[in-house]
This record gives structure tokens, sequence and C-alpha cells, in this order.
């Protein structure tokens, strides 16, 4: 993914209004990021834990959705399979919830899916992030496809929302 900056970012949301999109918190740290390794850019409101936020580049242009999930919890984190990577991180997976994009969503309709809780796909598909033990099944995809399977679900989500 290509770095972005928070200009691109804001500009990007497909799924909430301008007004929304200006006063969502974008993280600080854009130009630490190891945008070589991301498939997508995710993360959570550090002021509003129910609120995370994914940009992904497609066709060549950022696409950005605003999700809802619940509070992570100290206690037992949900240990499911993420959608998007087909892992199953130790620090859980959340149903991310986006509303559609358009007239659709102004009415309240949603697409839903189980990501990673902490959005951090792209690094245990390339297992620069440890997800635990037992995280990743055993597959004979090779590194590459198994990034173009997480782009691929990734690209499925961002088009349902926007459909």
């Amino acid at each position: 993914m290509k770095p972005l900056t928070e200009q691109e970012i804001r500009a990007a949301f497909v799924n909430c209004s301008k007004g929304e999109a200006e006063r969502l918190v974008v993280p600080r740290d854009l130009a630490d990021r190891p945008w070589a390794d991301l498939d997508y850019l995710g993360w959570r409101d550090p002021r509003s834990p129910h609120r995370a936020y994914l940009v992904a580049e497609l066709d060549g242009r950022p696409r950005a959705l605003a999700l809802r999930c619940p509070s992570p919890t100290p206690a037992q984190p949900r240990r499911g399979m993420c959608s998007m990577c087909l892992t199953a991180p130790s620090g859980g997976v959340s149903l991310m919830v986006a509303p559609r994009a358009g007239k659709a969503g102004q009415q309240g309709n949603t697409v839903g899916t189980y990501v990673c809780s902490d959005l951090a796909c792209s690094l245990y598909v390339r297992g620069k992030k440890d997800a635990g033990a037992g995280a990743r099944l055993q597959e004979s995809l090779t590194l590459e496809e198994k990034i173009q399977r997480t782009v691929a679900n990734v690209a499925a989500f961002v088009a349902n929302v926007t459909a």
C-alpha cells in the first residue's frame, strides 16, 4: 500500500458524511506505519473504542470505511477466525459493522464481517506480528497467494459496503 496523508484518508471515506470524516481521529503516526507491509490501514478510535476505520487502496485510489465494533474487553477475547486474513489471533476477532454507502446507509442498512480486533491482518499474514499458538492453519499457499487472498477479501467487503 502506498503511504497516505491525513487529507487523503479523510477524503476517501465512502460511508460517512464529510463532517464525520473531518471529526474522526486519524492516527498521528502515519509516517511510521509499515506501508510496504500493509494491505489496508486499520485502526481503532482511541477516544471511542467501539469505532474503527479501514482504508484500502482499490483500483489505484483509497477507499475508507467507518466501522462499528464492540469495545475491546480485557477479559477473554473472542477467539474466532478473521474473514479477511483467515487468522485466529490470540487477541481475538470482532464483528465489524459498516453502514452501507449512500441512501442505503442513511436508511440504516449495514454490512458486517469478522476482522482481527487489532486490524493487523497484513502483519499476521506476513508473520511480522505473532498471532499466538494455533492462530494460522497449515496451508500450501505461498505468501504472495495469502496476501492476494487478503486483498481480495478486503476488496469484497468494501464492494459490499459501496454496492
